[in-house]
């Protein structure tokens, strides 16, 4: 079964705010953030460039295992440098591709160097499992005649 839609279409069924924090941050800075908006990852952004992400993931393995400081260690001495990112006409399996692959669960999504959303895997998820009850409803539709 092919999902049909586009990262578009998957912002469209999100709050367009998109959070993000300086390279000069301290983690813990952003481990606050990141706690006080339920969210995984947060980009990094300096005047308006995307330069790095930061995820849970990055914390435990590059702070936490290492026996750093949250208070002392800035975002930019562990961010994932050069991040996965999409445009708005990507299809939805091309961003399930990418996350497989690539093992990441989060896709800013950048126009015209631009950060303009922020894809989660949880978002590309959301829209399969749409898409896949859509189909069903359809097909059960058609085999009973509805």
């Amino acid at each position: 079964m092919q999902i049909v839609g586009t990262v578009t279409n998957l912002l469209c069924e999100k709050s367009p705010r998109v959070w993000s924090i300086s390279s000069q941050a301290t983690v813990y800075e952003a481990i606050e953030l990141m706690a006080a908006k339920n969210i995984g990852a947060v980009p990094v952004v300096d005047d308006g460039k995307l330069l790095g992400m930061l995820s849970e993931r990055d914390y435990s393995r590059k702070v936490i295992l290492k026996g750093l400081s949250s208070k002392k260690t800035l975002v930019r001495e562990i961010m994932s440098k050069s991040p996965v990112t999409v445009g708005l006409d990507v299809s939805v399996e091309e961003c399930m591709r990418l996350m497989t692959d690539k093992r990441v669960r989060h896709l800013p999504v950048l126009v015209n160097g631009e950060l303009t959303g922020m894809l989660s895997i949880g978002d590309v998820v959301k829209w399969t499992i749409s898409a896949q009850t859509a189909a069903i409803d359809q097909l059960t539709k058609y085999v009973y005649g509805e």
